[in-house]
């Protein structure tokens, strides 16, 4: 065992970890305040989820021995047949350091896609959605890009951290499942603004912090990559938080907290497949380009009329292929060139192609049988009272009204000192 590499790998997991809460204060303070629970749950709740079924099956699956460069087989069922001195290979490291780290890219993938169907879903049936997507969807298309024997990873496609397998997947996976359960009730005519922007920024700024660990930990070696990649996912983020900006000012001339934050995403999400295989100029130029580009594509929804309610389309999908696609030509040492370009083309667009119709199906399915779609009801009142009994604000303490006393109740005793402010 290579007891640094061992280390860096745990603590890029823990990191990864802290992306998924992350998320949900991004997505959480981007809804309006009756949904705001709600969607810190449909983030939270795959952490339960994916956790459980990465153990049982997921990590075998999608790591496991090839089945004709397609699926894992199941050997490792319930994590069978490894040990505490079970290596990955000639790395080093154990396996159950390098399945833990993966099984956090695992959990944040299909949280990734909540934000697209923010104020309308059931909670149950989002759970269920998961379970279903990430069992047919996410662990194929990792053994596809990642795992020893998958096709792509034979076919010499360039994906260093998930630009495929995570926010392509994600992206197109949300856009189906948008199609399926239809727009907010009042899309394009009542005005759904962010309710906090504080907590979107510190959900940006902690994804931003833990993406170093997704990104950098993928070398899974404390080594010359690994410090590239994470250089790269500086140089990235911030030029496209510039060219989101940038774009943001020419268009609507303002330099908006939102777009910040967004931009910020873009430029993660458009390094993460390209950044251990390019320079610090050639991870700007994917940063700007994907900053701009994701900032315009967010406004398609308007132009199509798909309801993506917090731009995962425009940001994880969009972004995901610029990244995915360019690195085909700024690949560095003599990789980069229309070869590598349109092997990048072929994994970009297959998982597009294999997703969007898997988890259009799923969603369909769902909605035929137990409902995806929150009732109307439901979704006026907010999801958060209708699913969860709570709300993210007690408004009623805030206006001196207190929630606990009802009609038949007996008043609190009053303290000395609320006594004399009375007087």
């Amino acid at each position: 065992m290579n007891g640094a590499d061992t280390a860096f790998v745990l603590i890029s997991a823990f990191l990864v970890m802290l992306m998924t809460p992350g998320l949900a204060f991004f997505y959480g303070g981007m809804v309006r305040v009756k949904s705001a629970l709600n969607m810190l749950m449909m983030s939270f709740i795959s952490l339960g989820i994916v956790t459980l079924l990465w153990v049982l099956y997921g990590y075998s699956l999608a790591f496991g021995p090839d089945n004709g460069g397609i699926i894992g087989n199941l050997d490792f069922v319930g994590m069978k047949g490894i040990s505490v001195d079970t290596m990955t290979g000639e790395d080093g490291i154990p396996v159950f350091a390098f399945a833990l780290f993966q099984m956090m890219f695992a959990i944040i993938t299909p949280a990734l896609m909540s934000g697209a169907l923010a104020d309308r879903v059931k909670f149950s049936a989002w759970a269920l959605f998961i379970a279903l997507w990430v069992t047919i969807v996410y662990f194929p298309v990792a053994h596809w890009v990642w795992a020893e024997g998958g096709w792509l990873y034979e076919l010499e496609v360039i994906d260093f951290a998930g630009g495929t397998a995570v926010h392509i997947n994600a992206g197109i996976g949300a856009l189906a499942a948008v199609l399926v359960v239809g727009k907010r009730i009042g899309f394009k005519k009542d005005t759904m603004r962010p309710h906090s922007l504080p907590l979107v920024v510190l959900g940006a700024a902690l994804l931003w912090f833990g993406w170093f660990g997704f990104n950098a930990g993928s070398e899974l070696a404390a080594d010359g990559t690994a410090a590239t990649m994470a250089l790269n996912t500086q140089v990235a983020t911030a030029a496209a938080v510039l060219g989101w900006l940038a774009y943001e000012r020419i268009r609507h001339g303002a330099f908006t907290t939102l777009g910040a934050a967004s931009g910020a995403i873009a430029g993660l999400v458009a390094i993460t497949p390209s950044g251990a295989s390019v320079n610090a100029m050639g991870a700007l130029l994917i940063g700007v380009v994907a900053g701009a580009v994701c900032s315009w594509a967010v406004s398609l929804k308007y132009k199509l009329g798909y309801d993506d309610s917090l731009d995962v389309v425009g940001v994880h999908l969009v972004g995901g292929v610029v990244g995915t696609l360019l690195v085909g030509f700024l690949a560095i040492d003599g990789v980069g060139g229309f070869e590598q370009f349109g092997k990048q083309a072929v994994g970009a667009f297959s998982v597009m192609a294999f997703s969007f119709v898997v988890s259009w199906l799923l969603a369909r399915g769902l909605q035929a049988t137990i409902g995806f779609r929150a009732t109307a009801d439901d979704e006026a009142a907010g999801v958060d009272q209708a699913y969860h009994a709570e709300t993210a604000y007690d408004f009623s303490a805030a206006a001196g009204v207190s929630p606990s006393r009802t009609r038949d109740s007996a008043p609190a005793p009053q303290s000395e000192l609320s006594k004399k402010v009375d007087a």
